[in-house]
């Protein structure tokens, strides 16, 4: 398969809504920086209570 045929469904979105993932990929980012920052943190709660203190 090529990849077209695999991302078919994404294209045909983007050229009918003119739509991308830039929103989340740019989150995304965000979300990788703030672990960079707090590497070794390792309570998940804590981790997640203030990744929305600062992103929500």
């Amino acid at each position: 398969m090529n990849a077209i045929t695999v991302n078919y469904d994404g294209v045909v979105k983007h050229f009918d809504n003119r739509s991308t993932i830039a929103s989340s990929e740019s989150f995304n980012a965000k979300i990788k920086v703030f672990r960079f920052q707090f590497r070794g943190v390792r309570n998940v709660e804590f981790f997640l209570f203030r990744l929305t203190q600062i992103y929500a």
